[in-house]
């Protein structure tokens, strides 16, 4: 290491374990210029300096979805239907409550739900779910509908984001998970979801349920058109919001699937596992407000999910009985809880059962 990286990095680290604030230039050398093992080391003495326990949460949950039409037509989404297609399909409140109690009856306390932007279904419909999840299963949380769908909502029922939020409230549910954030960049949205809107559609969603008392996670989809500049705008837009609220609990990070997408042809070569912890020790070490950090076993790699645990990863994520977005991408991932405990153990942690909100159900 030079003198110069030596010195750079050692003002970084005076920084970082002091709790003072990263700027956007220590961000930039951190991904593009730092060595990538100094970088997770620095990564893990910080989320040990916040989280001093070797404890690795992780949450029982599935996660269904209850339509695949849609019309925002997103260049990197496998998984849409257009209306009328053949395999377009929607799913009764009965179905889709029919999966979550398969997933109770197998521990889940956590359903995330999630589907297209169907303008068929009336806002009734989506509060018919929360409802009745919190009425035939009071253990499960309804970790339901995207910054997006949430939009969706609203423009179908002529209501503000807000006055959806209020009634999905009313209806029972509490969090909300962080797809459809991609980039805030509105560079990298216009390329390749120009239908969704720049950064602030799903920064005014999270914004207003904060306000009221929702907590959210925010994510994470990068490798493919974005720059590290974009990059730092996602990590300033997520830290800046989470100085109003603190109402995110955890950042999720991943890397793009181009299977089967109208993106995969611009796609020259998908990120690895180095790019994948890179974008964690930078997560860990650049947003000092956010408390967890999650390991993304599922698209990752088991086995980098556990490296990712010594790169500033505190939470090895959920079992996602059901996923089908990834699945439309030919990336398939399976895990039971007997195999997340052993590996999170193998890694030298102890396991430990939390809720959406990151309160503890069992130490194992």
């Amino acid at each position: 290491m030079s003198t110069t990286t030596a010195a750079r990095l050692d003002r970084i680290a005076d920084k970082a374990l002091a709790g003072r604030r990263l700027d956007r230039d220590d961000g930039r050398w951190l991904l593009t210029e730092a060595v990538l093992l100094d970088a997770g080391a620095l990564a893990s003495a910080v989320r040990f300096a916040r989280i001093p326990e070797r404890r690795v949460t992780f949450v029982i949950d599935t996660n269904p979805n209850y339509t695949n039409v849609c019309v925002t037509d997103c260049q990197f989404c496998a998984f849409y239907r257009k209306p009328g297609d053949p395999e377009a399909y929607t799913l009764s409140v009965d179905q889709v409550l029919a999966k979550v109690e398969w997933a109770a009856a197998h521990g889940a306390t956590t359903v995330l739900l999630q589907g297209g932007h169907n303008p068929a279904l009336a806002l009734d419909y989506y509060l018919d779910l929360v409802r009745e999840t919190r009425r035939r299963f009071p253990h499960v949380t309804p970790h339901f509908f995207t910054a997006s769908e949430i939009r969706t909502m609203a423009q179908t029922s002529s209501l503000g984001v807000g006055d959806v939020l209020d009634r999905l409230w009313d209806a029972g549910q509490r969090t909300i998970p962080g797809g459809g954030a991609e980039i805030l960049s509105g560079r990298v949205r216009t390329r390749i979801a120009p239908k969704k809107g720049g950064p602030e559609t799903w920064l005014e969603v999270h914004r207003e349920a904060h306000r009221r008392g929702f907590r959210s996670t925010a994510t994470m989809m990068y490798g493919h058109v974005e720059t590290p500049e974009d990059v730092l705008d996602h990590l300033d837009a997520v830290r800046n919001l989470q100085d109003l609220h603190h109402g995110f609990t955890a950042f999720v990070p991943w890397s793009f699937k181009p299977g089967n997408t109208l993106l995969e042809k611009w796609i020259t070569q998908c990120q690895g596992p180095n790019a994948y912890l890179r974008m964690l020790a930078v997560a860990r070490l650049y947003l000092d407000n956010v408390d967890h950090v999650q390991a993304s076993w599922f698209s990752e790699g088991k086995r980098t999910g556990q490296v990712a645990l010594e790169f500033g990863a505190d939470d090895w994520g959920g079992t996602l009985f059901e996923e089908n977005v990834h699945r439309a991408a030919d990336y398939v991932n399976r895990i039971s809880v007997d195999e997340i405990v052993t590996l999170i153990r193998d890694a030298g942690f102890t396991p430990v059962q939390r809720t959406t909100e990151y309160q503890t159900i069992r130490e194992w």
